[in-house]
């Protein structure tokens, strides 16, 4: 197992990225699409990666060599609020890391940039081959697109394989498991909840920091929008 290191910086109570673009030691961090620049030959991944567990890292260890040996640029598309919450699922969601923190830990692993997807209802309503044509591919400029065995896009969830068909190149990363453990976020909020703290820091890979909750009621972009009904991501 790889050694535990604690990337992560502090929660800042409720503070959230601010509207806009931002850089950050070396990451690059945007807010939506309407603003990005042309990135060169951009690798790209998409996900909440909440927690930027083990799991996440092998697949970002991945989307930064392949960034590497094209010469180009690492990209992450996530999303803020959680998926879960805006699809009315987060009743008693217990999120392993606030935005800021996971832009921190994606930013230790050597991440070029950083785009958060507002997830409201009109992104919600995107077909997988609809986000990939007019965001991935319209928008990012995407070439590769590294995705995690089982990753699917869409409120039609479709296949990986499908966006290669529109021109992309797709990378699979295999599924991690820890000492025969599968490693997910999922997986790890459960064994936070049962209080095995020491076994989840086993699965994330680093210390574990409870993160400032968002609630369906409570839950608002960095904008102040009032989330809406979106399609499913992986976590």
């Amino acid at each position: 197992m790889e050694k535990s290191e604690d990337r992560r910086i502090p929660a800042e109570g409720t503070s959230r990225p601010e509207c806009g673009n931002t850089e950050r030691r070396g990451i690059r961090v945007f807010r939506g699409f309407d603003a990005l620049p042309r990135f060169v030959r951009p690798v790209v991944t998409v996900g909440s990666y909440d927690g930027v567990h083990l799991g996440h890292r092998a697949l970002i260890d991945r989307l930064t060599a392949e960034a590497r040996a094209v010469g180009g640029e690492s990209v992450v598309l996530t999303f803020d609020p959680h998926p879960r919450i805006t699809l009315g699922r987060g009743e008693g969601l217990r999120l392993l890391t606030t935005l800021d923190e996971k832009v921190a830990l994606l930013r230790g692993l050597g991440v070029d940039n950083v785009i958060v997807i507002p997830f409201d209802r009109t992104f919600s309503a995107l077909s997988g081959e609809e986000f990939a044509r007019r965001y991935l591919i319209g928008k990012v400029g995407a070439e590769t697109l590294v995705a995690g065995y089982d990753h699917r896009f869409g409120h039609d969830r479709i296949d990986c394989d499908r966006l290669a068909a529109l021109g992309m190149r797709v990378i699979r990363v295999d599924e991690r498991s820890v000492e025969g453990e599968h490693v997910s976020s999922t997986a790890i909020r459960r064994l936070v909840e049962a209080g095995r703290i020491a076994e989840a820091e086993r699965l994330l890979g680093h210390r574990f920091r409870a993160a400032v909750q968002e609630t369906p009621a409570t839950a608002e972009t960095a904008c102040g929008e009032k989330p809406g009904v979106s399609g499913r991501n992986n976590e």
